[in-house]
């Protein structure tokens, strides 16, 4: 099949029905009063409390009153509930403004598909956030790593994966993606550090590859960084602390109209620090963050939204652990002292939403990105060059494209409900810079490593189903992926011009479960296969390695609801991986390796048994194999296996709050034989905060116990200046002591 044969499936294959639109008549219509956003599936009782029907998709609903007056009685989660007096039939022509209300774990429901949304919004709100590290913290059964100078990207772990900085989880911001694919540090990379943390309203979250509408990456999960449409206030923050760190940050209320069908806001914030290092940090960071929103009519709605970030840094870099120990350097110290490096990213985002009728509606995105990135890194030392060192440089640039177009459609029977859900779009990474040297002091290129341009695209559809039937959900669904791979390879004159190319398809089924036993009980089975692609540099040249290695998978599970303050999700699950990515310590671009099996269990608890106290838990198991190795040799290299994260927060006084809260990684094979580990961990972190009701101010204090801890680690094969045989062993980035951080908003 031809490529322009086959891009026309891709965009025909979900849209074979008509779509247009048609004229309905509105009865009474819900909208959150802040976005202004129709409020679906909201539940309204009528005639006295007798009977009762729901909102639609366009936030409309329909009633027949016996007799006059009647008291209408409108409840949702997380909305405040609302009694509306309807004395006559005129009554019935209206828009219902919903209001808000405080998350609390008894008013989040078990059984509502926004449910691991809604424990993440109560843990949102219960913990400010003023980073990126902070936002990652707050996604249950996620760990984060931050090494080389915090302008890298974190390293994530999830589900037994060390998924370096994104090579497994999919990271994605009001729907766009941040993963980039085959960057010039490692495959999937997802820099987060262009969002304003304070802009963020939710987070959006899921383990395993059992959603259709995630795609590359969606391995281990997903998670999915959700902004504020309108903010209720302009607010000035600043904040200093330890190490010389300041912050200020402005986000200000451009636009509100009377009638809040649209609405605009700007946020600003500036970042420095110099770190606890020998070597100053000086970590500089600009961001900028504009959205603008729009309901054009009742039915047609718009949003533009800009970001911007630059950074730039100074690394530590990966110590050995044998060079703190002969006292060579401290922890603080560098073997390299000029390791660093310098990133920025341009985003531009578009959204459409057209309610076509009460039951079906059109969403369409666009995005365009514009990244560079320049690394500066020596994790071997002198292994390979005894006189200048190994020091490498990294540099990726490139323009990003991408749209996606999502249909849905509701159907309503006697005794069940479908909803058909069909989406398609596309990625294009249009990439002129991707390069590796050798260089001496960042100045000098000792030599060039490799030097490459290219094109990668994907193209996808997907179509499922949402049959609610009694207690049963089930939602069967099918994903396709195709990739196009042009390859430039610089530093070959023989491939110019034409260069090489490479195109592969990826089917990704999924088919799931719900049961609701009662109103505290509902069992839940997930399965489904996913994939993350291949590096374009290792998939053009070497036309036998996988290009799109699959995962297929399975979670069951229970949520619990016993009592309203208490909410426990304990669940089982089991993933096999085509094939592996290991960390080399970024000589080359990726190290395929073989089949792997993982299973394991999370455990989740919130507990709220006032509404000033609160507790959250997440403790994570797994149990990760390469699959054909011997054993004793078949260990991941850092595979997680016991991970948790957790909080308490007490709300003591009028006004004031104070959180603590811990995480901890326990010890992890480093080498496939298990004979180097890491080492385990546990920090805590203590914040006091006030809030008044145009200012506030916090104190928060990390690493309360100042331990001693090692953040990124690695086992690496390095040699120093004066060795003569190079030597495997741990090395590592410390972890931040002891710090303290105050910070002072206004609001206006």
């Amino acid at each position: 099949m031809k490529r322009n044969q086959k891009a026309a499936l891709f965009l025909a294959l979900v849209f074979s029905g008509k779509i247009w639109a048609q004229d309905t008549e509105r009865k009474m219509l819900l909208k959150d009063a802040e976005d202004k956003f129709p409020v679906s599936d909201a539940i309204i009782k009528y005639n006295h409390g007798n009977n009762h029907t729901h909102s639609d998709m366009a936030g409309s609903f329909d009633f027949i009153v016996k007799s006059y007056p009647d008291t209408l009685i409108i409840s949702h989660q997380g909305y405040e509930d609302m009694k509306l007096e309807v004395k006559n039939e005129d009554d019935k022509n209206k828009v219902i403004f919903l209001q808000h209300k405080p998350y609390h774990i008894s008013e989040v429901s078990i059984s509502h598909s926004s449910f691991l949304a809604a424990i993440t919004k109560v843990d949102l709100n219960k913990f400010p956030v003023n980073s990126a590290q902070d936002l990652l913290r707050k996604v249950p059964g996620l760990f984060i790593a931050q090494h080389a100078g915090g302008g890298k990207a974190e390293q994530l772990f999830l589900r037994g994966f060390d998924a370096d900085h994104g090579t497994d989880v999919s990271v994605n911001f009001d729907g766009m993606p941040v993963n980039i694919v085959s960057h010039a540090h490692g495959q999937g990379y997802s820099d987060l550090h262009f969002v304003i943390p304070e802009t963020v309203n939710n987070i959006d979250f899921g383990k395993g590859a059992y959603y259709m509408d995630r795609g590359d990456f969606d391995t281990a999960g997903y998670v999915d960084f959700q902004t504020y449409n309108g903010l209720k206030n302009s607010v000035v923050k600043i904040e200093g602390g330890s190490f010389n760190s300041k912050r200020i940050l402005g986000m200000f209320n451009i636009l509100d109209d009377d009638k809040g069908r649209k609405n605009a806001y700007l946020a600003a914030e500036y970042n420095y620090t110099d770190g606890p290092f020998d070597v100053k940090q000086n970590f500089n960071r600009i961001n900028i963050f504009g959205k603008y929103n729009q309901w054009i009519t009742d039915n047609d709605y718009f949003n533009i939204q800009f970001s911007t970030f630059n950074s730039s840094w100074n690394a530590s870099g990966q110590i050995p652990e044998r060079a703190v120990d002969q006292g060579i350097i401290d922890r603080w110290g560098s073997i390299d002292p000029t390791e660093g490096g310098k990133t920025s990213r341009t985003n531009l985002q578009i959204n459409f939403k057209h309610i076509i009728s009460d039951s079906e509606q059109i969403d369409i995105m666009g995005f365009y990105s514009k990244y560079n990135f320049n690394l500066y890194s020596n994790f071997t030392f002198y292994l390979k060059d005894p006189e200048h060192g190994d020091e490498i440089q990294q540099t990726d640039g490139r323009n990003i494209y991408g749209t996606e177009i999502k249909y849905t459609k509701n159907f309503s029977f006697p005794k069940s409900s479908l909803q058909w859900v069909s989406g398609t779009g596309f990625r294009s990474d249009d990439i002129n810079t991707l390069q590796l040297n050798h260089v001496y002091h960042r100045d000098l290129i000792v030599g060039k490593m490799a030097d490459a341009t290219g094109v990668e695209t994907n193209l996808h559809a997907f179509s499922g189903l949402i049959w609610k039937a009694g207690r049963w959900i089930i939602n069967p669904a099918l994903r396709i992926d195709h990739f196009i791979f042009n390859f430039h390879n610089l530093m070959n004159t023989e491939q110019l011009p034409s260069g090489q190319s490479k195109e592969k398809t990826r089917l990704s089924p999924k088919l799931n479960f719900s049961f609701s036993q009662n109103d505290h009980v509902l069992w839940f089975l997930k399965t489904g296969m996913g994939f993350h692609s291949n590096d374009i540099r290792v998939v053009v040249p070497n036309k036998n390695e996988n290009t799109l290695p699959y995962s297929i998978g399975g979670d069951f599970g229970v949520r619990l609801h016993p009592f309203k303050s208490l909410i426990i999700t304990p669940t089982l699950w089991y993933m096999f991986l085509q094939q592996e990515f290991v960390y080399v310590g970024d000589d080359a671009v990726v190290e395929p390796s073989g089949k792997s099996r993982r299973f394991g269990a999370d455990l989740g608890v919130r507990f709220q048994p006032l509404d000033y106290f609160y507790v959250n838990a997440d403790i994570n198991y797994s149990h990760a194999r390469f699959i054909g190795e011997q054993k004793g040799e078949d260990y991941i290299p850092l595979a997680p296996v016991m991970t948790s994260t957790g909080s308490v927060n007490w709300d003591f006084l009028p006004g004031f709050s104070l959180g603590l809260q811990y995480r901890y990684l326990g010890e992890r094979p480093a080498v496939e034989d298990n004979s180097i580990k890491t080492k385990a961990y546990f920090v805590n972190d203590l914040i006091l905060s006030y809030n008044h009701k145009n200012w506030g101010a916090n104190i928060q204090i990390n690493n309360l116990f100042n331990v001693k801890w090692n953040e990124a680690q690695f086992a690496t094969e390095t040699r120093l200046k004066d060795e003569a045989e190079p030597i495997t062993d741990l090395t590592y980035t410390p972890g931040n002591p002891l710090g303290l951080k105050v910070g002072l908003y206004y609001k206006f």
